[in-house]
C-alpha cells in the first residue's frame, strides 16, 4: 500500500517539474541551513565534555565582594589546589592551572640545533588522573610529579625526536634559561578543548618562576577539582565558600564556588559575582535560528501545494466518488511530503558536505561531516520525518477535506479560514525574516562599531614583539637600535599587551584613604615614552621620562583611577603600591585596555623599564611596516639568536577580542538572506494560488477596461500589507532581544529608527520582484481563456 503512495508521489513530481523543484529547492536550503547550524552547535556543546570523570570534575571560581560592587572570575590562588585537597575530604584531587581563560605561555624550546616554539601551560601532579587526555609514554600519576617535569605532545616529540618512544627522558632547553625532563607524551589535544597547549609544565617550576602566586592576596591561575563520586557538589560548595577567610590578609571578602567544568566553556561570563550564560547565548540563539528556519520551508511547502489545489481538485473528487477514504487520500498526501522532503534531505547532504570548508572559514571551526556517528543518522531521520509530516499536515487536512460534488463541478474555492490561515504562515515568515534582517543590521553596526571606535590610544602601525631571552638584559640596545633602523618611530614596553591589561589587586594606598574604602585596581607596568608611543592623552602631569630620576617610582594614573582615589590636583600626591611609596606623574584620559563589553576601570601604571618580562611596543612609520619588521628581525636575530624573531599586530589582537561577535556577524547575515529567499519562495506559492483564485474576476475586470496598473496594484496591495504586519508585529519583539544582547557590552550603538525601516523595505522589494512574475502573468491572460468556462 505503502509502495503505491509513493510511486503516485513520483508520478506527481515528475509531472510537475516546476513545481517540484521549487517545493525541494525550499526543503533544501532550509535543511541546509539547520544542518549546518546543528552540526556548529553539537561542536560547542562538545567543548570539554569528553573527559571519562567529567561528573565529578569541576572549576573552582572567585566571588570577591568589594565596596561599591562583588565581581566574579576564574582567577584563583596559586595555592589554593593543594590547600583544599588536603582539607576537604570530598575532593580527591585537586590542580592548580595555566592558563583556562586566558591564553597559553609562548616558549621557546631547545633541543640541539632545533630551536621551535609551542604553546606552554602549567599543572598540577593530579591533573592527567583528572583530565582525559592519553598518555603515549609516561603514567598519569608522575608525569608532572617532580621539579623540572615537562609532558609534551606527540606533535611536539616529533618535531624534536621524531617519535614519542625517542622523547621521553630527554631533556629540552626551555627560554635558554632551564632545563626540563620530558616525563609523559600525550596524544595531541583534540579539537574539543577549550584550554590548547602544546605541553605542560610542572606546577613547581611555575611557582619558581612566578612567586606572586604563593601569596594568597594574589590570584591569577585557575583550579581545578575531582569530587568523590558520592560527594554532593551543593554540599562541597557550601564548605568551602568561605575557605579564604583564613588565608586572606585584605580588608574584603572573598567567597569560592564550583562550576562543572564541562559546562565553563558555553557559561563563563558572571555578573554580580555569579555565573550568568556566556556563549551559552548564541547557542540558544542559533538553535532558535535552525528550527525557524525549516519552519519557514515547511511553510512554503504548504503554500505552494494549496496553490495547486485547483488543478488536482478533480482527482481527489474521482478519487472520492471512487470510494476513496479521506485517510487515504490524508496518507497520500503525507506520502508525498515525506518523499519530497527525503529527496530534498538528499541533496542537503551533498550541499552541507560541500559546503563544509566555507562553513568552517565563517566560523572559524574544524568541523566534520559525521559520516560515522549513528547519533547523527538517528537524528537526521528523526528530522526528515517531523519535517515531512509539518510540511504536509496542513497540505493533508486541506485537499482531503474538498468535497467532489463542488470540485467536479468546476466550484473549488478556499474557504475564509483557509485563506486567512495561508496569510497568516506569510506573515510568521516575515516576521522571522524581520527579526533576522534587522539583527543582522544591528549586529552589523556593533561590530563595525566596536573595529572603529575610538580605544583612546592608536592600535594602527603598532606591533608587540615579547621579551624574552636577552631581549630582557638588552633591552636598551635593542631601543636605540631599533630608533635608528628605518620604518620604526617610536619604542616603549608594557608588562601585558594593551588589549589584555588584566592584573587587578587592592594594595594601593594613598592620603586620606579610609579603612573600609578597599577598591580594586588594574595594574600593569610599563616603559618610558609610553604615552608617546601609544599616542595616549594627559589630562594632568607628563609621560614617565629619564630626565626624572624620580620616575623610578612614580606612577601614572588614569581619570576613572583619579575619581576613587580622590585627588583634586593629584601630579606630585603620593600614592602607595604593594608598600611601594611613588608619587604621581601624570593622569590619562581614559582609554580602552580590555574588551569594550566592559567598562573602563580604575588603571594604575608603574615604571618597568628594567622588568624582564612583558612586550615590547614598536610604533612603525605608516606605510613602511615590512621595513620596520625586515628591521627588527635582524636586530633581534643579532641580540637574541637563541629565539626565534616573534610579533603580533595590535590590529589583529584587538579583533581577537571580538571573534564570537564576528561569527556570529557572518553566520547571521547568510541565514538572514537565505531566510528571505525561503520566504519569497513560499510568497510566490501564495502568488500562484491568488493569481488561480481571481483569474477569472482579473478576466472580467479586463473585458470592462481595467488597465494593467490598476490589475497590478490590485495583486500586490495584499502582500504589502502582509508585510507591514509582519513589521509591526517583528519590531518590538527585535528591539527588545537586540537591546538584551546590546546589554552585554559597556560601549555600544543606540538603535536607530532607520535600521526597522531599511529591513522591511529590503523585504518589501524583494517580494515585490518575486510576486511579479506571477502576477503580471495573471494579467496578460487571455480573457476568453479565463472566462470560457462560464
Amino acid at each position: 500500500m505503502f509502495g503505491n503512495y509513493f510511486k503516485i508521489a513520483w508520478r506527481n513530481l515528475i509531472r510537475n517539474k516546476a513545481f517540484s523543484v521549487i517545493n525541494i529547492l525550499g526543503l533544501t536550503i532550509g535543511l541546509v541551513c539547520s544542518l549546518l547550524i546543528f552540526l556548529w552547535v553539537a561542536d560547542e556543546r562538545s567543548i570539554d565534555n569528553f573527559h571519562q570523570q567529567g561528573s565529578q570534575l569541576y572549576l573552582v571560581y572567585e566571588r570577591q565582594i568589594l565596596t561599591d560592587k562583588t565581581i566574579g572570575g576564574y582567577k584563583t590562588p596559586g595555592m589554593l589546589a593543594g590547600e583544599m585537597k588536603r582539607a576537604i575530604p570530598e575532593i580527591v584531587k585537586a590542580s592548580n592551572f595555566a592558563w583556562i581563560d586566558d591564553t597559553p605561555d609562548r616558549l621557546t624550546f631547545e633541543e640541539g640545533n632545533k630551536i621551535i616554539k609551542f604553546d606552554a601551560c602549567y599543572a598540577d601532579a593530579d591533573y592527567f588522573q583528572m583530565m582525559s587526555y592519553p598518555l603515549l609514554k609516561g603514567t598519569a600519576a608522575t608525569a608532572l610529579s617532580a621539579p623540572g617535569s615537562l609532558c609534551i605532545s606527540n606533535k611536539m616529540a616529533a618535531a624534536f625526536f621524531g617519535s614519542a618512544d625517542a622523547a621521553i627522558g630527554k631533556t629540552l632547553r626551555c627560554d635558554n634559561r632551564k632545563d626540563f625532563t620530558i616525563t609523559g607524551v600525550f596524544k595531541d589535544l583534540p579539537d574539543n578543548v577549550s584550554a590548547k597547549f602544546d605541553c605542560l609544565i610542572d606546577w613547581t617550576s611555575f611557582l619558581e618562576d612566578n612567586s606572586w602566586a604563593k601569596e594568597w592576596g594574589n590570584v591569577g591561575p585557575n583550579t581545578l577539582v575531582l569530587l568523590r563520586k558520592d560527594a554532593n557538589p551543593a554540599q562541597v560548595e557550601a564548605k568551602i565558600k568561605n575557605f579564604l577567610a583564613k588565608y586572606n590578609t585584605d580588608h574584603h571578602k572573598v567567597e569560592l564556588g564550583l562550576q562543572p567544568f564541562g559546562e565553563s566553556y558555553l557559561n563563563g561570563d558572571f555578573k554580580d559575582g555569579y555565573i550568568s550564560g556566556g556563549r551559552i547565548a548564541y547557542i540558544r540563539l542559533f538553535s532558535i535560528v535552525a528550527i525557524f528556519i525549516v519552519l519557514i520551508a515547511c511553510i512554503n511547502f504548504m503554500n505552494l501545494t494549496t496553490a495547486r489545489s485547483a488543478k488536482r481538485a478533480k482527482e481527489i473528487g474521482i478519487r472520492k466518488v471512487a470510494g476513496a477514504a479521506r485517510a487515504v487520500l490524508m496518507r497520500q498526501f503525507l506520502s508525498e511530503a515525506i518523499l519530497m522532503t527525503v529527496l530534498s534531505v538528499c541533496l542537503a547532504l551533498v550541499l552541507v558536505y560541500a559546503l563544509l570548508p566555507l562553513f568552517n572559514q565563517l566560523s572559524n571551526k574544524q568541523l566534520v561531516f559525521p559520516l560515522f556517528n549513528i547519533y547523527f543518522w538517528i537524528s537526521l531521520a528523526g528530522l526528515t520525518l517531523a519535517t515531512g509530516l509539518a510540511a504536509g499536515s496542513y497540505p493533508a487536512i486541506f485537499l482531503s477535506s474538498l468535497k467532489p460534488v463542488k470540485v467536479l463541478k468546476g466550484a473549488l474555492k478556499s474557504g475564509s479560514n483557509d485563506i486567512r490561515l495561508r496569510k497568516g504562515l506569510v506573515v510568521f515568515q516575515f516576521v522571522l525574516s524581520i527579526l533576522f534582517i534587522t539583527s543582522t543590521i544591528i549586529v552589523s553596526r556593533q561590530v563595525k562599531y566596536i573595529q572603529q571606535t575610538n580605544l583612546g590610544y592608536d592600535r594602527e602601525n603598532l606591533i608587540y614583539v615579547p621579551v624574552e631571552g636577552n631581549l630582557a638584559s638588552k633591552y636598551e640596545v635593542f631601543k636605540q637600535s631599533a630608533l635608528n633602523a628605518p620604518g620604526i618611530k617610536g619604542i616603549s614596553r608594557i608588562g601585558e599587551p594593551p588589549t589584555a591589561v588584566g592584573s587587578r589587586t587592592w594594595g594601593v594606598e594613598w592620603e586620606g584613604k579610609t579603612p573600609d574604602n578597599n577598591p580594586l585596581f588594574t595594574q600593569t607596568a610599563i616603559g618610558y615614552d609610553f604615552v608617546k608611543t601609544l599616542h595616549l592623552k594627559l589630562v594632568a602631569g607628563r609621560d614617565f621620562s629619564l630626565d626624572f630620576a624620580s620616575d623610578s617610582a612614580g606612577y601614572l594614573i588614569n581619570e576613572a583611577a583619579l575619581k576613587v582615589i580622590g585627588y583634586k590636583d593629584p601630579i606630585g600626591k603620593p600614592l602607595t603600591l604593594w608598600g611601594r611609596k611613588g608619587r604621581i606623574v601624570g593622569v590619562l584620559k581614559d582609554f580602552h585596555f580590555s574588551s569594550l563589553h566592559d567598562a573602563i576601570v580604575p588603571l594604575i601604571l608603574h615604571n618597568g623599564e628594567q622588568n624582564d618580562y612583558g612586550h615590547i611596543l614598536v610604533r612603525t612609520v605608516s606605510g613602511q611596516t615590512k621595513q620596520a619588521l625586515a628591521s627588527l628581525g635582524e636586530i633581534c636575530k643579532t641580540l637574541n639568536p637563541k629565539f626565534p624573531f616573534t610579533y603580533s599586530f595590535s590590529d589583529d589582537a584587538y579583533r581577537n577580542l571580538y571573534n564570537s561577535e564576528a561569527v556570529v556577524n557572518k553566520l547571521s547575515t547568510c541565514f538572514s538572506f537565505l531566510a528571505i529567499f525561503i520566504s519569497c519562495l513560499g510568497l510566490l506559492g501564495l502568488a500562484m494560488f491568488t493569481a488561480e483564485q481571481r483569474k477569472k474576476e482579473i478576466g472580467i475586470r479586463k473585458v470592462l477596461g481595467a488597465g494593467m496598473v490598476s490589475l497590478f496594484t490590485l495583486l500586490t496591495k495584499e502582500f504589502v500589507f502582509l508585510i507591514l504586519i509582519a513589521f509591526l508585529i517583528a519590531s518590538p519583539f527585535t528591539w527588545w532581544l537586540m537591546h538584551t544582547w546590546l546589554q552585554t557590552f559597556a560601549y555600544k550603538i543606540h538603535m536607530e529608527w532607520w535600521m526597522f525601516a531599511v529591513a522591511v523595505l529590503l523585504i518589501i522589494g524583494v517580494a515585490m520582484l518575486t510576486i511579479s512574475y506571477q502576477s503580471i502573468r495573471a494579467i496578460l491572460m487571455n480573457p476568453v481563456r479565463s472566462l470560457k468556462g462560464e
